[in-house]
């Protein structure tokens, strides 16, 4: 399973750069030990559904810790039966590209 999560602090109190507690949200998916990909409007995990979504909660509370209130968006790409997704699903378009 592929989840592309996005986390941020939402509400009173925040300031024009919330870097500081995606950093912390950052930290838990690193710390993890699952395959991923941060980029700059989301992060991207694989492994199994409960040790996923165990991630995007931790990552959720870690923001919430800054903040009175949080904003998630999450897409996922459940597919029984397949890993090393993360990097394979990108290789098949590069090399669809460099056949062209």
């Amino acid at each position: 399973m592929l989840v592309a999560f996005s986390v941020a602090p939402s509400g009173a109190g925040e300031s024009d750069s919330v870097s500081e507690a995606v950093a912390a949200a950052v930290k838990v998916v690193r710390e993890s030990g699952l395959p991923h990909e941060t980029t700059s409007m989301f992060t991207t995990i694989e492994g199994e559904w409960d040790e996923v979504m165990d991630v995007v909660k931790r990552a959720t509370e870690a923001i919430s810790a800054h903040s009175p209130r949080t904003s998630l968006v999450l897409k996922a790409d459940i597919r029984p039966g397949h890993s090393g997704q993360l990097r394979s699903k990108v290789e098949r378009v590069e090399q669809h590209l460099r056949e062209q």
